[in-house]
Formats: structure tokens, sequence, C-alpha cells
């Protein structure tokens, strides 16, 4: 009910006449950020465990040895909330993803996402945030080398948008650099470094 109204605020404002006339309707920028959520650790509990969880406020868990896992685990104080790492060496948390699409000429906020964390999150609601943009032509989309898969690119060209994503070269374990979908003929154009 709350994102419903946030939704709503944030449409009439970009509905205003003086805020209209500075949003661009062909470049665009989206990323997502890890929000961690209000639920500790200790209420992330298996799935199938019916049982009452220890006593007292703030009752002592041992996780050493437990194997957890959103397919079998959940927060009994989130139940949106998922174990998530936002890569190597670092630790897991209990959050969702907030994720905002701006449009470039004066880097406004047009639309905003909550999803649950995963590793294809940030994706999937840039496709739909960008789904829900009225398509008067076709438009540029900046990301960061996270957004560089081969599934995302196309999915980008498929909807007539153009993607001026980082390539991600890093090199992988078999001393071979990652494969982009990001072509010359994209990459060359002024507009692309710019994004």
């Amino acid at each position: 009910m709350a994102g419903d109204v946030a939704a709503r605020f944030l449409q009439a404002v970009l509905h205003g006449p003086r805020v209209r006339r500075l949003l661009s309707d062909e470049h665009f920028s989206v990323d997502g950020t890890l929000i961690e959520a209000w639920a500790s650790m200790k209420s992330f509990r298996r799935k199938d465990d019916g049982g009452d969880p220890p006593a007292g406020r703030n009752a002592e868990r041992d996780f050493r040895g437990e194997r957890r896992s959103n397919a079998t685990h959940a927060s009994t104080s989130d139940a949106d909330a998922w174990l998530f790492r936002k890569g190597e060496g670092q630790s897991s948390r209990l959050c969702v993803m907030g994720h905002l699409l701006m449009e470039n000429r004066n880097a406004l906020i047009v639309d905003a996402a909550l999803t649950r964390a995963s590793g294809t999150a940030e994706r999937e609601a840039a496709l739909a945030v960008l789904g829900r943009r009225k398509k008067a032509r076709r438009a540029t989309l900046g990301a960061d080398k996270a957004y560089d898969v081969a599934g995302f690119v196309d999915a980008l060209r498929d909807g007539a948008v153009t993607p001026h994503i980082a390539i991600d070269g890093h090199v992988r374990k078999t001393g071979k650099p990652r494969k982009t979908r990001i072509d010359r003929r994209t990459a060359r154009h002024p507009g692309y470094a710019a994004s």
C-alpha cells in the first residue's frame, strides 16, 4: 500500500508541466542497490521447521555447519527478505533490492522498483521499468557491467533500446576474457562513451 502511494506521488510529480519539460525520453540509466532488511539473521529459519523459536527475545543460534539458502529457509519477520551477497568474499545478508531508472538529461528519477534480492533482479527490474515508459522513439540505456548479459542485451535491442552498458571484460578462471554482447557498432559512438 505504501509503495502504491509513493508510485502515484512520483508519477504526479513527473507529469507536472515544469518537470515534464526537463525530462528526456531518449537517454536513460539504470542501477540497483541492496537494501538491508530489518530482519535479524536469527529470524532466518528452515521453512519446514514447525517448532517454536528458542525462548527469549534474543535467543542464541548456532549457524556453524548449517547450510542455509532461500530455497530451504525464510525470514520469520520479513518474508520478502532474501539471503544475498554482493560478491565473492562478502558476507550474506537478509536484504531486498531497490532499482532506479533515471533520465540522463537532468538526472531525474523517472521510475523505481523494489524486488527480492537475486542474481537476476537488477536486469529483470530494468526490463520492467523500461516496459512501463512511453515509447515515443528509440532510447539508450546506460548501465554498469553487471548488466552485460546476452539475454538482457538482446531483450533491450528487441525493445528498441540501444544498450550503453559497460563491458564486463574480466578474465575467467580459464584465463579467457568474458564474452560481451556489446559490439563495436555500439561502442564506437560518442554517446556510448558519454553514457
